[in-house]
This record gives C-alpha cells, sequence and structure tokens, in this order.
C-alpha cells in the first residue's frame, strides 16, 4: 500500500494574500464553490488542471529559520532568467543566486514569497535540452 500528497500545507499570517500571491505565480485557481476571500484562515488554490492544490493555513507564529521543505519551480513557456525577472517583478525576493554554479546555463535561483517562503527556480525543459 502506498500514499498520495493530497495537497502542500504552507503556514503563513494571511492565508488570502498569499494565495492569492501565489495563483499569479502558478496561475492556480480557487476551489469551484469554495473561493478565497479576505479574512479566511485557511484558502486553497488549485492546478487548473486539478492536479495539485496548495493549502495557506494562518499561524500565529512567524517564520524564523530556513524551509525544510520547498518548491522547485519550472518556467513552462519562459526562460528561467525571464521567470526569475517576471517573480521578483510579481514580489518575490532573490535569496540566492546560485545560476552558472556548475558553469554557463546550469543552476538555480532561490527566492523567497512575501512572507519569507523560499523556492527555486530552476531552467525550463526547453533550456535543459539545448545545454545537453
Amino acid at each position: 500500500m502506498t500514499s498520495r500528497v493530497s495537497h502542500t500545507s504552507v503556514d503563513c499570517h494571511d492565508a488570502y494574500a498569499l494565495s492569492q500571491w501565489w495563483k499569479g505565480v502558478l496561475g492556480y485557481v480557487d476551489v469551484e464553490d469554495d473561493p478565497n476571500l479576505p479574512g479566511h484562515e485557511e484558502c486553497m488554490i488549485l492546478a487548473a488542471d486539478g492536479s495539485h492544490r496548495l493549502l495557506f493555513i494562518e499561524v500565529p507564529e512567524g517564520k524564523t529559520g530556513k524551509n525544510r521543505m520547498h518548491l522547485d519551480l519550472e518556467p513552462t513557456d519562459r526562460t528561467r532568467d525571464e521567470e526569475v525577472d517576471r517573480l521578483v517583478a510579481h514580489g518575490a525576493v532573490l535569496v540566492t543566486d546560485h545560476r552558472g554554479i556548475r558553469g554557463p546555463g546550469t543552476g538555480w535561483a532561490l527566492l523567497a514569497d512575501p512572507e519569507g517562503n523560499e523556492f527555486c527556480v530552476l531552467r525550463s525543459a526547453a533550456e535543459r535540452v539545448t545545454s545537453a
């Protein structure tokens, strides 16, 4: 017997605001018949195809250290660098830049969302094929 991941949960101070921010990053949508509204303490968003869900849960304590688990994002219609630029313009913060760490066309960028939760932006599938 095995298990499957039901959803990924993210602790935060403002579930609504962070769910809206991530909807803009990932192109996710609200759960049908359960829209997220300001003041909701839990906000679920899901991939447009229903394949993945993120649940934002309000907690009183703030983030105090490095994430023990994080999302790795792979751009689908642009390069890694274009996606990093888009996300920084959207309100992400560049935490550590590992682009080119193993030579030109390699590496990733570590960013943080508006509440400090880290995530990585990897090269797109097209970029990996080009550099192979």
